[in-house]
């Protein structure tokens, strides 16, 4: 009788660190159609790969298990949406190993998050990411050219960036106002990287069409006709999470992320790539 307990205990405990180990290291592709009459004919079918929040994990020996998806998805563009790293256990190289395959992929824009600033090295980071070909928006925007037909790409850096004594909503704020100074007044289509997506209702304001964040990590731990659990800057049950959400002509897309920071496991909620495929809505 003893031991069978004995045996039943180890398999369970096997099973538990399978599905543990599992539910980390799975890598889902979500793919979401974004449609609009904005969208210019020549990006109509357009594809973007929306990566966020490695926190210095690897998938497999030089990301081979990651790369792969991302090669699959045949992307247009491949997008960044900050904690490239984590400030706990900065490791540049293990994050540069996936930057300098994806680059040779598609080309590579890049906004920073809160652990990039929480590090210190940011700035090294930066250097070394744009010596490997990556575009680091910092309040600024790029054109996007297709045929003769152009889009907008616009960044800002995460509000842990400064030292002002402000509320988070008003550093976003100024910095979309700095980031889309130059930008004509038109119907362009215009895509926001934010690493946090909390500030959904201050991005519907400035006219984006499509917003693209992170940092919610899923809600870490997601439950059935919930959803997640917690995610930082929102709390417990918090609303951005993960997927598609709209306000008016804004539709803003939230990665689950791929790696963990404070809370090391996640519980049905596999890491995700997300591919986004650009619809011109007639």
């Amino acid at each position: 009788m003893k031991r069978t307990k004995v045996l039943v205990f180890i398999i369970v405990c096997i099973c538990t660190w399978v599905f543990l180990y599992f539910e980390n290291n799975f890598i889902t592709v979500t793919n979401i159609t974004v449609k609009s009459h904005k969208l210019p004919e020549a990006f109509d079918g357009y594809k973007i790969v929306h990566l966020s929040d490695l926190h210095s994990k690897e998938f497999g020996k030089r990301h081979k298990n990651l790369v792969k998806k991302i090669e699959d998805a045949q992307p247009d563009l491949i997008v960044f949406t900050g904690d490239l790293m984590d400030s706990s256990h900065f490791d540049a190289e293990v994050s540069l190993k996936l930057i300098r395959q994806i680059v040779k992929i598609a080309s590579t824009y890049f906004v920073t998050g809160n652990h990039e600033w929480w590090s210190g090295n940011f700035n090294v980071l930066e250097k070394v990411l744009k010596e490997n070909g990556v575009h680091v928006l910092r309040n600024t925007y790029a054109r996007i050219v297709k045929d003769k037909d152009e889009i907008y790409i616009i960044g800002i850096d995460d509000p842990a960036s400064t030292q002002e004594i402000y509320e988070d909503t008003k550093i976003v704020e100024n910095e979309i106002k700095q980031a889309v100074n130059g930008i004509e007044e038109n119907e362009a289509f215009k895509i926001l990287l934010s690493h946090r997506p909390e500030m959904f209702t201050l991005y519907s304001k400035y006219g984006f069409d499509l917003v693209l964040s992170g940092h919610a990590h899923g809600g870490q731990v997601r439950l059935p006709f919930i959803g997640g659990l917690i995610a930082p800057n929102q709390g417990f049950f918090p609303k951005y999470t993960s997927g598609e959400y709209k306000r008016g002509s804004c539709t803003m897309i939230v990665s689950r992320g791929l790696g963990n920071s404070i809370i090391p496991q996640r519980i049905f909620n596999h890491p995700e790539i997300v591919v986004l495929t650009l619809s011109k809505e007639k």
